[in-house]
This record gives structure tokens, C-alpha cells and sequence, in this order.
């Protein structure tokens, strides 16, 4: 885990890894893909492939995060401005909080930023303080407000219906509570101050114990404001209905899986239906208006040949991706899923997060603990694999973005299209890449 004397957020170069000057091209451009490096090797970001790229850290790791769906809507153009709530997990000893963030000025990248950084040193003396105002006026800006948070955060997720006055985010806790939490004088204070080391106890709006054991399962619904959905790690769901002043938690769960329940997802276009994935390998589909102990309307089998441990549901297309210990991706069509509609076998790892894109609906991206994130496109009908390398590689898959250890999510902005921010044990990542 990270630990920092210095409380505040931390601003890294995304090149930095490597301070040596980057060999010549001897030839034409050539597809990189993954290997394991020798000691004496670093990765180095081709900064033509991408956009966009920033690189941060909290003063410690933070392994769950979500994005707001803030207020300026859909927007194109630079800077790039997004707002974020992320989860600590702190070493022994050291608070937990809930980071709430803007991250402001994300500029687009300069093509020839890597040429001058490793220009001849002849011209340093005459250029550095021109170099100096391009680094403030190109550098990221971040400011924080933290709440203490009981236990390290296993997720947090933000509930998509937003107001002034209310902004609501449950976060799933490893004492085995789920909290309720309005981060909207956070949001404000975010506009009128500076970042502040200060970690307040702000008490939750609402706090659930009933949970027997700890979890991760966590979503709140797109079409009925303030619904929510948790799974424990001893199988059991609950459906959270929303009162006028906090949440009647149901005590009839939805216990049909055999094991953890690792993630859900709400249909994003039917009220009452969602989806649980769990390490007893299956994918089961849910009606709440049923009982819950029929609630199960429709359940695959070994959908993965090991734990299922993400799945994402896709808002334009009757499709569900899934992600599981197996390293494989597999994309599930509602209308058949006897067997998958695509299986993809890259990743040399578990699959840690899967996201389709807000709005196109054949692209997706995933991670993985191989410390990759891979970005894919269903519309390339190809099923002929691409030999790179002595490496058959699937056409569908369209970029793959390292330079994080131990990746656990990943998501798109809402309202920002093809910027990625993604969370690992060492940093964030905010990119926007050339291929999406």
C-alpha cells in the first residue's frame, strides 16, 4: 500500500518511470504488446497514441472510485474539467476517507512534448523559463475535500440523480457497513477553497448493519431515483427503497447464489431487473417485484471457468459484459444466453473492471491485475486474428494502456467522450486515447 508523510494529492509526470533519453528510431513505428520487462527496462508512453494523459496520487491507495455526473452536461473541447469520489484503502494505523475531487485544466496533449523534453542540453538555460509557464499553464489542477470514513472503502459508487443540495454516495465498508453519504457541501466547498489536509467526521445520512459479512456489490438504479443494491461476500442482496428522509432496507434478500456476490448491475432500461455475477461462477438475472426467493428469472452456469468478478450492463444494446478470474472477457447477449455472443482471451490476469462506453454502443474497455487496460471495439467484424510479434491478437481490440500497478477500475466519463479515468495501488490515470 502507499504511504506519504505529505497529506496532499501528488502530481506525476506520466513519463517519469524512465529519465533516460529514449533510443532513436532506427525504422518504421511498430505495435508494442505487453511483455515482462528486464531490469534495466522502463515503460515509456508513446504520447502519439494518446490525447490525453495525466497521472496522479492520494496520499494513499485508493482501489474504488466513480465519476459525477456533474452539472456542465455533455461538453467537447479542452481543458477538460471532472469531478470524482474515490475510497481509501490506508495501511494499519492511518485514516480511511472518501476523497472528493475536481480535477481541473486537463489539457490535450502536444505531440512533440517528448522531442523537447529530451532536446539537447545546449538550449535548457535559454528555455527553462518558458518550459516553467507552459508547466503551470499545461499542469493538471486538483483540489480535495476528505471525510473519515470507519474501515478502508471496498467500493463507493454515486447515485446517478444529482441536486444542488444532495449529492448521494454509498460506499461498502470492510467492517461490514454500507453508508450513505450527501458529499454536496464537499462539491461546493470544492468551488470557493483550497484543498484542506483536514480529514472531518461528518456523520452518513444513513448507515446499514445488517449485512452478515463485508462486500463489493454495489449500484444505484438509472430509472428510479434513489434505489439502491448491495451484495455481501455470504451471498445475500438487498434492495434499498428510499423514504423521505433515509432508505427501508428489505431483510427478505435475493440469496439464490451459492457464494460471494462480487458485483450488480441495474438494467438501465427496466425498473425491476438487474444482474449479480458471483464466485460460484454464474450470472443470474433478477425481477424484484417477484418474491426473493423467485426472484431469479434467469441464471448462466459456469459463465466463467473461475470467479466472476465484474459485469456491466450496456445501455444501448441487450448486452452484458462480464469479466472473470479466468482473465477472460465474454459479452452476453439477454435475447440467447445459453453461450456467449463474443469471448476474448487477452488479458493474462484476472479481470479487475469492465465498462461499456456511454455512448457508443460496440465499445468497452477492461482491466486487469496484468496491469493493462484494454479497449475494444465489437464493430470490427474480422474474425481473422492479427499476428503481431508471433502473437495472434483479436481485430477487436484497439489499444491497450499500461503504466499503473495492480489496476482495480476503470470508468468513462458520462459527459466527456473517451476520457478514461482509471484507479490502481499506485496512481490514477486520466487519458483520452487517439483510437476512441
Amino acid at each position: 500500500m502507499m504511504g506519504s508523510k505529505d497529506e496532499e494529492m501528488m502530481e506525476d509526470d506520466p513519463g517519469e518511470a524512465s529519465q533516460s533519453k529514449p533510443s532513436e528510431k532506427t525504422g518504421p513505428a511498430k505495435t508494442y504488446l505487453p511483455k515482462d520487462l528486464e531490469n534495466d527496462e522502463d515503460l515509456v508512453p508513446d504520447m502519439s497514441a494518446y490525447e490525453m494523459l495525466h497521472t496522479f496520487r492520494c496520499r494513499c491507495s485508493c482501489l474504488s472510485f466513480d465519476i459525477l455526473k456533474d452539472r456542465l452536461g455533455q461538453r467537447t473541447g479542452y481543458p477538460v474539467t471532472l469531478y470524482a469520489v474515490a475510497g481509501t484503502q490506508a495501511e494499519r494505523g492511518k485514516k480511511n476517507s472518501l476523497v472528493v475531487m475536481k480535477v481541473s485544466n486537463l489539457q490535450k496533449e502536444k505531440q512533440d512534448k517528448d522531442e523537447d523534453k529530451y532536446d539537447d542540453d545546449s538550449s535548457e538555460d535559454s528555455d527553462s523559463s518558458d518550459d516553467e509557464k507552459e508547466d503551470r499553464e499545461t499542469k493538471e489542477v486538483i483540489k480535495t475535500s476528505e471525510l473519515y470514513h470507519n474501515g478502508a472503502v471496498n467500493r463507493v459508487r454515486i447515485c446517478p440523480h444529482v441536486t444542488d443540495t444532495k449529492v448521494f454516495v454509498a460506499s461498502w465498508s470492510e467492517k461490514g457497513k454500507v453508508h450513505i453519504w450527501n458529499i454536496a457541501p464537499q462539491l461546493a466547498a470544492l468551488e470557493t477553497e483550497e484543498s484542506s489536509k483536514d480529514i472531518p467526521k461528518v456523520k452518513p445520512v444513513y448507515t446499514f448493519g445488517g449485512h452478515v459479512e463485508e462486500g463489493y456489490a454495489l449500484d444505484w438504479s438509472d430509472t428510479r431515483q434513489g434505489y439502491l443494491l448491495t451484495g455481501d461476500c455470504t451471498r445475500h442482496i438487498h434492495l434499498w427503497t428510499p423514504r423521505e428522509s433515509d432508505w427501508l432496507v428489505s431483510q427478505n434478500t435475493f440469496s439464490s447464489h451459492s457464494s460471494s456476490v462480487e458485483d450488480i448491475q441495474w438494467s438501465p432500461t427496466e425498473e425491476h431487473v438487474f444482474a449479480s455475477c458471483s464466485t460460484d461462477k454464474t450470472i443470474r438475472i433478477w425481477d424484484d417485484r417477484a418474491q426473493s426467493h423467485k426472484a431469479n428469472m434467469l441464471t448462466v452456469p459456469d459463465a466463467h471457468d473461475a470467479d466472476v468478478n465484474v459485469i456491466n450492463w450496456n445501455r444501448m444494446e441487450p448486452f452484458i459484459c462480464s469479466g472473470g478470474d479466468d482473465g477472460v472477457i465474454k459479452i452476453w447477449d439477454l435475447r440467447q444466453l445459453k453461450t456467449p455472443a463474443a469471448l476474448f482471451k487477452h488479458h493474462s490476469g484476472p479481470i479487475t473492471s469492465v465498462e461499456w462506453h456511454p455512448s457508443d454502443s460496440g465499445v468497452f474497455g477492461a482491466s486487469g491485475e496484468d496491469n493493462q487496460i484494454s479497449l475494444w471495439d465489437l464493430g470490427v467484424e474480422s474474425s481473422e486474428p492479427l499476428v503481431i510479434d508471433d502473437q495472434q491478437v483479436p481485430p477487436q481490440l484497439l489499444f491497450i494502456h499500461q503504466g499503473q500497478k495492480e489496476i482495480k477500475e476503470l470508468h468513462w466519463h458520462p459527459y466527456v467522450s473517451g476520457v478514461i479515468m482509471s484507479t490502481s495501488l499506485d496512481s490514477f490515470n486520466i487519458f483520452r486515447t487517439i483510437s476512441v
